[in-house]
């Protein structure tokens, strides 16, 4: 897919504290989401635990994790969120998306709302 990016809003679950808003890379690749570890520490983001992930490049590295409030294009869900380098590109993973049923259109590249959500 091409490079499609979307306003996203996390938070922690309690909503306690203001969220970190950025412009996140949707990556269908991925499986969960990522954000710069500081910024998920500033807005009250629990370590959870640690897992080995594989890079782009096939390189496994270890992360830490927590569980976060996902919003964006007015859907909110709960998600596993990686605690990435600072450096990282905010990424918006592919369970965040199907689970409040948005897809990406593969010939326009675009994220687009489900009909209704797959329970398949």
């Amino acid at each position: 897919m091409g490079l499609t990016k979307v306003t996203v809003n996390v938070t922690n679950l309690m909503k306690s504290l203001p969220g970190y808003e950025g412009l996140f890379l949707v990556d269908t690749g991925s499986i969960n989401c990522m954000a710069p570890e500081s910024e998920l520490i500033k807005i009250g983001i629990q370590v959870e635990g640690k897992a080995v992930y594989e890079l782009a490049n096939g390189q496994p590295v270890e992360y830490k994790y927590g569980f976060a409030r996902i919003s964006f294009m007015g859907s909110e869900t709960v998600s596993q969120i990686i605690f990435g380098p600072e450096d990282t590109e905010p990424i918006l993973g592919v369970l965040a998306l199907e689970a409040v049923g948005i897809g990406v259109d593969p010939v326009t590249m675009t994220l687009r709302r489900m009909t209704a959500i797959s329970l398949k």
